[in-house]
């Protein structure tokens, strides 16, 4: 199953992708962690009834704006340097432990949507990824039980501002919609094994990264149990497994994005995340 967040028609909510149209959904089919409030608008309650006309209302994919698949509510935690050809692409260390950062909220935008080169640097690099969404919270996770916490995976683009992560990493990966996610959460039954997942990042239609979800230093059953033993994980938190080499910084000469340029995210069986990159007003 295919689980959106969306809005249409000054209705944000939940849905379920079925083949072109997004149905929208049962909330018994929506963990509570990923559910949004309906945004009534300036609409009637009786609107929204009519609008909604129940869990079998569909609507054409192509109409609906698609958000971020998280909770505003949610962690998003990243990791960096768990693929090995990233590892000796920058020259640095394996290390004894996942490397962790997290990104805010404001930072990610949804597939469709613009990503923001920022006015104070035009070094904007691409990181392809595979996002992992909680469903079942906990504290102290073994790695055997990692797999029962696991509501299903999405796309990741890291998009980073490398002259400001050089001497602050928080402010070089947060800046306002320089990243993104999604298309759509695919449940873990139907996606299954993370580590047969295929993952690649183009540019402008042009490949950049490529690599298998097997080729990660720390897999997701791994990482789930690092990070829940100084966080507790709840419900909809997010953790994103890092990037695999080829990003721009590391290239001769470097490849910074270009404003009009198209950012894809493809990672097999869950989907293609697009975003277009536009200066920051």
């Amino acid at each position: 199953m295919k689980i959106v967040k969306f809005s249409f028609q000054n209705l944000f909510g939940e849905g379920v992708v079925e083949g072109d149209q997004v149905r929208v959904a049962h909330l018994s089919e929506v963990p509570d962690a990923l559910q949004a409030p309906f945004t009534l608008s300036s609409r009637t309650e009786t609107e929204i009834n009519d609008l909604l006309a129940g869990a079998g209302r569909s609507i054409p994919l192509s109409e609906v704006d698609l958000l971020p698949p998280i909770h505003p509510a949610s962690k998003l935690i990243c990791l960096g340097f768990n693929y090995k050809t990233h590892v000796e692409e920058t020259h640095s260390d394996m290390g004894e432990a996942p490397a962790l950062f997290a990104r805010w909220q404001d930072s990610i935008v949804g597939d469709g949507s613009d990503v923001l080169l920022p006015p104070e640097s035009d070094t904007f690099d691409f990181e392809g990824e595979i996002a992992v969404v909680i469903g079942k919270g906990g504290r102290r996770i073994s790695p055997d039980s990692a797999a029962g916490h696991v509501f299903g995976y999405t796309c990741f683009f890291d998009g980073s501002i490398r002259a400001f992560q050089m001497h602050s990493p928080t402010a070089g990966k947060n800046f306002p919609k320089s990243g993104s996610l999604g298309p759509w959460i695919m449940t873990a039954d139907e996606a299954g094994d993370p580590a047969a997942f295929g993952l690649e990042t183009y540019v402008a239609g042009e490949q950049m990264q490529s690599t298998r979800g097997d080729l990660m230093i720390f897999g997701v059953a791994d990482v789930i149990s690092y990070v829940s033993q100084f966080t507790n994980l709840s419900p909809g938190d997010v953790i994103a497994t890092g990037t695999p080499g080829g990003v721009g910084a590391k290239r001769t000469p470097p490849r910074w994005l270009k404003p009009g340029e198209e950012v894809e995210i493809r990672i097999s069986p869950i989907g293609s995340l697009k975003n277009t990159v536009a200066l920051e007003a």
